[in-house]
């Protein structure tokens, strides 16, 4: 029955229907029943005239006393009414309005809410929204808290009101509640028909609190469920004896003893977690968390090293080309004395040379694979595939990462250096377990950043001159490629030239960004780390994947139009080397947001911390992107709820862990499947 197309419940236009469909994704009456208000105008409390105020919108209720329309010189129509309570009468005004002297009769009782305006010595109510007061008739336009909808052009907010209303009751009768009574009694959740009907027009703050309550609570609950069973399901199905991976202890430490570093405590714990996996008969799917140089390179090399001693082959996979050359570079190095076949694979491979490293691959003659989206490629295929790391995981798809784990059910580890709270992340990522590396390595000097307001522009030009004169290097960063007349930030070309010819006409200055071709890409970077390069102007190509220990300064040009969570992202490109480091953020303008971006960044090295402060100011589909991240389009969670995504977490692992393919939960099934997301037991 909430199938049922609108035009056979709604009385509307062809056009208004193709709207809704088009434009808001409406196109059932279940679709529109759970179009849920995006925000509330609260206008149950009414205001005296006397008592009106410029600086809010004030809800009235009274009598219009007299309502005309008249021209002004210019041709427009301003109608103009005298409005009248108990306390004292005003002036009312709209424009471009002549059909209300129709719909508003004079000595009509009406409820009128805007703001109050003060002009020529008296105050008057300009374009006020209106509901004419009927006796057996509900207000839903005012007088209540009144619920705000997403809109489009002809489908106004109003308009969706008086449509919902008169089905509201008839059709939430259809819902039947998926919530398991035991979470509903256990958590005191009002029922789902409740909720729908109240979250739409509720008598009061608390039904309207009460009812958002559960319907968050759902979704968070809902997002859980399923990837706890995908978790379980993948493992439960995969079981092998072949897939342990004994741990040698003496070729371990002999490795990390020459190290020319030490681990940090942090890596030894993660690593200690990553191994206790790889022991086990079920698959490891687990997600480290890391700061920009906290040292996860170093933990993925060592648990890979492991399962190569046991005979299977490790495959990473990177998102560009710049980082998957420099893990093979790496690894490589790292790895030179125990005699492996180390191949990398990429978009830029000569075809001759791909077909071979692909040959080696399913005739386990290579041990470690490198390379990007080529790994995932039509022909490509392991032969005895033990582990699959997955570096930035976040710029993969859903369906990218299951190809991967096709590959024979390997272990799949995954890494980010994309700081996400720990909340969030097991809302996006709850099928992974989650380690964290939040230590950096001893001796890491934290890099000074700074916002540079224009007037001080030049002097820092001045002080990275001579910085360069010591021997450093420095990035550029410019967020557009080309110039926009309706953004006023420095292309990249335009900065390269700018700095070249005016700044630094000395200097070795070149210019990178995503349209040139991968060959000059990486002559450009040569260059830049062979230190013949000293500034190397930018697009955000350099986010990852470039490590030049010589490079101390960072530039951010037009650092407002970037969030936290990039920014560190840029910042971690210097301060790899043994000298201080600098980052200089340079904006135009900030808003009040801006300006708290730009204080966090001097404020905090921590990218987890700037992460949180990233998700409050702009919310998580913005900063980690929704599509790419598999973030949930969320219509009542939000996803900084830590409190509720916890309860739900908590309640959905209970669940799983009695019955995980949900056979006692028909109607759990039955709303996973909905989402054509779900594994049905036999």
């Amino acid at each position: 029955m909430l199938e049922r197309r609108l035009e056979n419940v709604l009385r509307t236009t062809k056009n208004h229907l193709s709207k809704m469909e088009n434009q808001l994704g409406i196109k059932t009456v279940k679709d529109l029943i759970t179009h849920f208000p995006r925000t509330y105008n609260d206008t149950s409390t009414f205001t005296k005239i006397t008592e009106l105020r410029t600086d809010q919108v004030n809800t009235i209720k009274g009598r219009i006393r007299s309502l005309f329309n008249m021209k002004t010189k210019y041709g427009k129509t301003i109608t103009k009414g005298l409005f009248e309570d108990e306390s004292a009468s005003i002036e009312v005004v709209w424009f471009n309005q002549a059909h209300l002297t129709k719909l508003l009769p004079r000595n009509s009782d009406i409820i009128l809410s805007g703001k109050a305006k003060f002009a020529f010595g008296k105050i008057s109510l300009q374009n006020p929204s209106y509901e004419l007061i009927r006796k057996d008739h509900e207000q839903i336009h005012s007088g209540r808290i009144v619920p705000v909808y997403h809109e489009t052009e002809g489908i106004t907010s109003k308009w969706l009101r008086e449509k919902l209303k008169p089905i509201i009751d008839e059709w939430t009768s259809e819902f039947k509640d998926h919530l398991p009574l035991e979470i509903i009694e256990k958590l005191k959740l009002v029922d789902l028909k409740t909720a729908i009907k109240d979250v739409h027009f509720p008598n009061n703050e608390e039904d309207l609190l009460i009812a958002r309550e559960r319907l968050a609570f759902d979704e968070l609950f809902l997002l859980q469920l399923k990837a706890l069973q995908e978790k379980w399901y993948w493992q439960n199905s995969n079981i092998s004896s072949k897939l342990k991976i004994k741990k040698n202890e003496t070729l371990m430490k002999k490795f990390i003893e020459k190290l020319p570093f030490s681990l940090t405590n942090a890596q030894e714990k993660v690593l200690e977690e990553i191994h206790q996996d790889l022991e086990k008969e079920i698959p490891m799917t687990r997600l480290v968390q890391g700061d920009v140089g906290s040292g996860k390179t170093i933990v993925a090399l060592i648990s890979a090293l492991s399962v190569i001693n046991n005979g299977f082959q490790v495959c990473l996979m990177a998102p560009t080309e710049i980082l998957a050359k420099q893990h093979y570079i790496n690894f490589s190095k790292l790895l030179k004395n125990f005699s492996l076949n180390i191949k990398l694979l990429v978009g830029s491979t000569p075809q001759k040379q791909k077909e071979e490293t692909i040959n080696q691959m399913k005739t386990a003659t290579v041990d470690i694979i490198i390379g990007t989206h080529a790994l995932i490629q039509d022909k490509v295929n392991f032969k005895k595939l033990g582990l699959a790391i997955i570096d930035e995981q976040h710029r993969f798809g859903v369906k990218q990462r299951e190809i991967i784990k096709s590959y024979g059910n390997p272990h799949l580890l995954s890494m980010t250096a994309t700081p996400i709270p720990r909340t969030l992340a097991i809302t996006i990522y709850g099928d992974q377990d989650l380690s964290v590396i939040d230590e950096m390595p001893k001796g890491r000097k934290e890099i000074i950043t700074r916002h540079v307001p224009e007037k001080k522009r030049i002097d820092a030009y001045r002080w990275i001159e001579d910085q360069i004169n010591k021997g450093r290097q420095a990035f550029v960063i410019c967020p557009l490629i080309e110039e926009s007349e309706t953004l006023e930030l420095k292309a990249v070309y335009t900065e390269y030239e700018y700095l070249k010819t005016h700044i630094f006409p000395n200097i070795e200055i070149e210019l990178l960004h995503g349209k040139l071709k991968q060959a000059e890409k990486d002559e450009i970077m040569q260059r830049f780390k062979e230190n013949k390069t000293k500034i190397l102007v930018s697009t955000s190509v350099i986010e990852v994947g470039i490590d030049i220990p010589n490079a101390s300064i960072m530039v951010i040009e037009g650092a407002e139009r970037f969030g936290l969570s990039q920014l560190h992202q840029f910042r971690g490109r210097v301060g790899r080397g043994e000298h201080q480091s600098y980052c200089f953020l340079f904006s135009k303008s900030l808003s009040e947001d801006g300006l708290k971006r730009m204080k966090s960044m001097e404020k905090f090295s921590s990218g987890f911390k700037l992460s949180e402060i990233d998700l409050e100011l702009r919310g998580p589909g913005e900063v980690y992107g929704v599509r790419q991240s598999g973030i949930p389009d969320l219509k009542m969670a939000s996803l900084t709820d830590y409190k509720t995504i916890e309860i739900a977490r908590k309640e959905a692992s209970i669940i799983i862990s009695k019955d995980p393919l949900l056979k006692n939960y028909p109607r759990l099934v039955e709303k996973l499947a909905e989402q054509n997301e779900v594994y049905v037991s036999a």
